[in-house]
């Protein structure tokens, strides 16, 4: 099993920033692509962002030029940098991993989740 844990969200001013870190755990053999959804109140889940093993990355077009995913194979860790956050962006950010785990399952796990709030 592959666990996930979100950290790195909170209360920020407009037009400030914040790291949001994913970190993985458990038994796998191996994580493919990682990647950063939200949910905000009334609103279905969307992708945010997306990087693959080879560190390709791709973007929600409402968060390109402000947003910066990455990782760290090493801590089994990714990473969401914003920058120049908005009200708009304020919502439940998840960090889902398509993983490899024993015997041979190939599945896409979820966090619980670190709550992003913009406000002045």
């Amino acid at each position: 099993q592959l666990q996930l844990v979100e950290s790195g969200g909170g209360l920020v001013q407009p037009v400030g920033s914040l790291t949001l870190s994913c970190t993985a755990s458990g038994n796998f053999f191996g994580i493919y692509s990682m990647y950063w959804y939200r949910q905000a109140p009334g609103t279905e889940r969307e992708m945010v962002a997306t990087i693959t093993t080879a560190c390709a990355t791709n973007y929600a077009d409402v968060v390109k030029g402000r947003f910066t995913i990455s990782r760290d194979n090493a801590k089994k860790t990714a990473y969401l940098q914003m920058n120049d956050l908005k009200p708009e962006v304020t919502a439940l950010y998840y960090c889902n991993a398509y993983g490899l785990t024993p015997p041979n399952y190939e599945y896409h796990y979820w966090g619980q989740g670190t709550q992003v709030t913009v406000s002045s």
